[in-house]
């Protein structure tokens, strides 16, 4: 009797803290994961990162405007002698008359000496490049840049369907603990209540004290599976209290069977048409392309406009002969290169087709665990309609032996027996329905169709509130 106290002290310690918890829906829980979860927001992040450069790369067509300032030590100032100048320079003093010669002679000689730039030079100009015609490059590295947002959203995708499927194992998981400690503690306070019985029977000699040790051994197993059922219930709620960043965390939906399946066609249908992984491959195809273009574009010439506007410039003779500005049409054509073009050709057009080899196995793959969920649904349908029949044989018998124990037509072991079964089954029945949910939330994850899962748990929970 001391331990069936204390079971029911430990339930109503469960029960004070489930009061405690918060209890949500697993609507509701979801929508809390996608607000607190790390993972999504990291992949977000990835998102907007892709985003950020894609911005930037449509900044590839605009023109470039610079300031370039300088200064520069030569190693002596430009100078221009008059004496090195023909007809100067061809002259010879012997072959004047003298006295032109002596004339000439007695000009100094730094009278002939033109100074174009002092020793130290300073310059600041404002430069202009605009790219009209790059051979595609710039469109197509655009592109990638597109085709790079597509492929971290899909990422997104995905990893929110991956949440899902892992919330989903986590929420029903606490929902499951929650039945199966109620079970074992209905077999503990079935066995306490037998064992006592059994006592009092061997005391007045009507049962064997095999038949008494029989039912306190089956007690305490029962109450060894009874403390690790409440044990796994603590940490399924730890694991999902910690999924939602919150405290305490009860689960407010039942486990829940369709009434009718879903369409494995429709599934099929939605699951090659849009799946993320499909979706994020389309987008490498995309880029692989897009690199094929850019290295090809390597092979056409770059024609640009180009300008200058000089700032400050010294006094010196060669910045007066200078323009202050000038504009002008540039063109680049690649002849030779050791950058190794038709290289970078090929090992893009082997991305291209990785992605598409990829792509193919990856419809093959989703197909296979398409086909494999289905199945695993169908299965664990299968297993609870059937259970439901032994769990109906179960609860019979066990009436049947509480009845001819009473009696005295029945020994305790037969007792326990039925007691066993009746627990067994409804342990495995517990197990059947969570793989039911399990099966189905992967397909829905699969094929796109969150909402669907969501709105099914709410129906389930409307019906368990009603009954």
């Amino acid at each position: 009797m001391r331990y069936s106290h204390i079971v029911w002290l430990s339930l109503l310690a469960l029960a004070g803290n489930a009061a405690q918890a918060k209890e949500l829906a697993f609507g509701d829980a979801w929508q809390q994961l996608l607000q607190v979860s790390d993972k999504l927001q990291a992949s977000q992040q990835e998102v907007n990162r892709a985003q950020a450069e894609k911005a930037a790369g449509e900044d590839l067509n605009l023109p470039s405007l610079s300031i370039n300032g300088s200064y520069t030590r030569l190693e002596k100032p430009l100078e221009l002698d008059l004496r090195d100048l023909n007809p100067l320079a061809s002259l010879d003093p012997a072959t004047l008359p003298p006295a032109l010669g002596g004339a000439l002679g007695a000009i100094p000689g730094s009278l002939f000496i033109t100074p174009f730039t002092e020793q130290d030079v300073f310059r600041s100009s404002l430069q202009a490049m605009w790219p009209i015609y790059t051979g595609g490059r710039i469109s197509a590295a655009q592109g990638i840049h597109e085709a790079q947002v597509a492929e971290k959203e899909q990422q997104h995708q995905l990893s929110t369907r991956d949440l899902f499927v892992q919330l989903v194992d986590r929420y029903y998981g606490v929902a499951v603990s929650h039945a199966l400690m109620a079970t074992r503690g209905q077999l503990v306070d079935a066995l306490t209540e037998h064992a006592e019985h059994a006592v009092k029977l061997e005391q007045q000699g009507q049962i064997a004290k095999v038949e008494r040790l029989n039912a306190q051994v089956a007690l305490e197993n029962a109450r060894v599976d009874y403390a690790s059922a409440k044990r796994q219930l603590e940490m399924s709620q730890i694991a999902l209290s910690r999924m939602l960043h919150q405290s305490d965390v009860d689960t407010a939906s039942k486990l829940f069977l369709l009434d009718n399946p879903p369409s494995l066609g429709l599934l099929s249908q939605l699951t090659l048409t849009s799946h993320p992984a499909l979706k994020l491959l389309e987008a490498k195809e995309t880029q692989a392309n897009g690199l094929i273009d850019v290295e090809k574009g390597s092979y056409y010439p770059s024609v640009f406009l180009y300008g200058n506007y000089t700032l400050y410039e010294d006094d010196s003779l060669l910045a007066k002969m200078e323009p202050d500005w000038m504009v002008g049409v540039g063109v680049k054509i690649p002849l030779i290169s050791r950058d190794g073009r038709s290289g970078k050709v090929e090992a893009a057009r082997s991305a291209l087709l990785q992605a598409r080899y990829t792509k193919a196995q990856t419809q093959q793959d989703l197909s296979l665990l398409l086909d494999q969920s289905y199945r695993q649904l169908q299965q664990a349908r299968e297993e609870t309609e059937s259970l439901d029949l032994s769990l109906s044989l179960a609860k019979e018998n066990k009436r049947l032996r509480d009845l001819a124990f009473s009696q005295g037509l029945s020994t305790s072991i037969e007792k326990v027996d039925a007691e066993l079964k009746l627990s067994g089954v409804q342990t495995q029945q517990l197990a059947a329905q969570y793989r039911y949910v399990q099966a189905y939330a992967r397909l829905m994850a699969i094929s796109g169709q969150l909402d669907e899962f969501i709105g099914r748990s709410r129906t389930a929970q409307e019906r368990a509130d009603a009954h």
